[in-house]
């Protein structure tokens, strides 16, 4: 079982400071209660020599060892301008107020531990507890206010700073997925979720060090070529002319994708790991627009055909150099308004957070999918028949959408109409759990990332889908996830596939928007295709 770990080991260097003995994690519901987890991939020896790689059993960073101890203390020593850069308005305007609140008023009576989904279903290893984290950087933060003197660590406990300490501490930032479910449970509104952003985000701003899945091959590619996929704007169209021959050859609805529309009533961004990953879902979103006679349109400018924003997770630099591309592509075209694809932290970073940082000379209208989708559901220009819709259906609820931005019901009133079989997850709404792929999680596989992702942060998520299906757990028929967010669909996809769920119980997964078209009674039928069924 897990132990508790004392503030000091965690500035003491050593091989491996927690571990998390699979026969340590909870047992999840039949059929999978005899399900034997493996044994860890352990981490390669050449990562464990080269890398910081002392934290846990796996690594998201991967910071390559300082060569001596002057390269030790000359991190360290950015850490701590980092540190001060942190807690000043002018380098940090934009989320100084909230960290503040957080640094200074909790009150360590773990309410947030058993609202995580990471700290549960770990067996409850300590070092995945929220306040965890928090209470590191608080320890250092409340230090270096003072001076480190004596009065201070008696009174909020002293903690060591060196390159452990340091190197630790980012790695532990990526344990946590941002859903803010701690937050949400606090009794005070204490954010850690917002903590270990901003410690992701003094890493990268002031020591240029980050996941490299999210910047060097995220915001970084997206900015250089145009997507995060690497796809630029000619790339996308060919894969867009592809899907559209596709749906329509599928179902029998004409399909073709409209590119640079001046004056459309939409501008429409999809993630566009979407195009190659899920392209029945931009097909589907075409087949409705189509249907319901929108005026709509695509960008074909650099960046803005891909609504990705992967600094939101890590670096405001990154994030307001993509915000600025998306806001003047829609300027350019002159459209009505934006309207997000179903991709969670591009609603957030494009709505919640986008529409207080832009200039007012800037900013364009931005609308969530799902209230719009509704709309056009409840218009009565789709012909829709939910019998064809008649297999269990449950609802996952995108972190970044619904607990953070209250977008809870538009979805379910579309499912309540569509699918006669639809039942909730429990607990559902605000108080869902992460899929366990948020905050970039889902597109990190680095070393073996992939699997602590998959048998630990997407666990929660994976008993509640299968609490969701107990009523009938036969292979033979289909069970559908509707889940309307890119990063939580790669997220259950990979857990459905180490859990052979498609196969043992007959588990599929999916969007929203392909629901309403398998429903839409001009279309061919069977756009969902269930193999296993």
């Amino acid at each position: 079982m897990s132990r508790p770990i004392p503030f000091c080991d965690f500035c003491t260097p050593s091989e491996q400071l927690a571990h998390v003995d699979p026969k340590d994690l909870p047992p999840l519901p039949p059929p999978y209660d005899k399900w034997e987890e493996k044994p860890w991939t352990p981490l390669s020896q050449t990562a464990r020599t080269e890398r910081e790689a002392t934290l846990d059993d796996t690594l998201a960073v991967g910071v390559p060892k300082p060569k001596n101890k002057q390269e030790e203390d000359e991190l360290v020593a950015a850490f701590l301008r980092g540190l001060d850069k942190l807690f000043t308005s002018e380098n940090n305007w934009t989320f100084l107020h909230p960290l503040m609140l957080s640094m200074e008023h909790c009150a360590r009576c773990q309410t947030c531990s058993e609202a995580c989904h990471t700290f549960v279903e770990s067996g409850r290893n300590e070092v995945y507890r929220p306040a965890f984290r928090s209470e590191i950087l608080r320890r250092l933060y409340h230090q270096r206010r003072s001076g480190g003197g004596l009065l201070s660590r008696w009174q909020r406990g002293g903690i060591e700073l060196n390159w452990t300490t340091v190197s630790r501490l980012l790695e532990l930032s990526y344990r946590c997925n941002l859903c803010r479910r701690c937050a949400q449970t606090c009794p005070i509104g204490v954010d850690n979720g917002l903590i270990s952003r901003e410690i992701r985000k003094l890493f990268s701003q002031e020591l240029g060090i980050a996941a490299k899945e999210i910047h060097e091959k995220g915001s970084m590619l997206q900015l250089r070529v145009g997507s995060s996929t690497g796809m630029n704007s000619l790339v996308v169209k060919d894969n867009l002319e592809f899907i559209d021959e596709d749906m329509t050859t599928k179902t029998g609805l004409p399909v073709k994708t409209p590119w640079d529309v001046q004056g459309a009533d939409i501008l429409l961004m999809h993630n566009a790991g979407e195009i190659l990953a899920w392209p029945e879902n931009p097909g589907a979103f075409g087949i409705i627009l189509d249907a319901a006679g929108v005026k709509w349109t695509l960008s074909s400018e650099a960046v803005a055909y891909d609504a990705i924003n992967y600094g939101l997770w890590y670096d405001d630099v990154q994030y307001a150099r993509v915000l600025i591309k998306h806001v003047q592509a829609a300027a350019k075209l002159g459209v009505k308004k934006v309207i997000m694809g179903e991709c969670g932290h591009a609603h957030k970073a494009m709505m919640v957070i986008g529409n207080r940082v832009v200039p007012a000379d800037m900013a364009v209208p931005v609308e969530s999918t799902l209230p719009y989708i509704e709309s056009l559901v409840d218009g009565g220009k789709l012909k829709l028949d939910p019998k064809r819709n008649d297999f269990a259906v449950t609802l996952h609820d995108p972190c970044n959408v619904v607990r953070l931005m209250g977008i809870v019901e538009p979805q379910r009133r579309i499912l309540r109409k569509l699918a006669p079989k639809f039942r909730e997850m429990e607990p559902h709404g605000v108080d869902n759990y992460c899929c366990g792929g948020g905050s970039g999680f889902a597109i990190m596989s680095g070393n073996n990332f992939g699997e602590w992702r998959t048998r630990i942060a997407s666990r929660r998520k994976f008993r509640q889908i299968l609490e969701a299906f107990q009523d009938d757990l036969d292979p033979k028929h289909p069970k559908y996830v509707c889940a309307p967010c890119s990063n939580c669909k790669g997220a259950i996809r990979d857990v459905l596939k180490y859990y052979e769920a498609e196969e043992r119980v007959g588990i599929h997964y999916g969007g929203l928007v392909e629901l309403i078209v398998n429903a839409m009674t001009d279309a061919k039928p069977g756009f969902l295709e269930f193999s296993a069924a």
